[in-house]
């Protein structure tokens, strides 16, 4: 295996787990990734899941127009791994009002 192949490996096992880790972690703790505490990103989950999901509540609005795009853009190839369709993404960043991002993020919410 390539280095760019262990590289990308180490990186996706690292976000699977942080990942795996947020969504099994409680009220109690809090964790941040790209400026958003991991407790608050779940207030975003209802809004892009489903075939038919809700618009998003105020609260994860304030959550997604704090995001560091610029940080999370470096995952973008990972939401559909992780069963998150990037158009959901793409329209709950524009249904809460979010109009600029980062160029790294073109292409899934451009």
């Amino acid at each position: 295996m390539g280095k760019n192949n262990t590289k990308f490996l180490m990186q996706f096992a690292t976000f699977a787990m942080v990942l795996t880790f947020a969504m099994m972690v409680k009220e109690a703790t809090s964790m941040s990734i790209c400026d958003m505490d991991i407790n608050d990103m779940q207030k975003c989950r209802p809004a892009i899941t489903g075939n038919n999901p809700p618009p998003p509540v105020n609260d994860c609005c304030v959550v997604v127009r704090k995001a560091n795009f610029e940080c999370l853009c470096r995952f973008k190839f990972y939401l559909p791994i992780l069963r998150i369709d990037p158009s959901k993404v793409v329209a709950l960043v524009a249904k809460c009002g979010v109009t600029t991002v980062p160029r790294s993020c073109q292409g899934i919410f451009m």
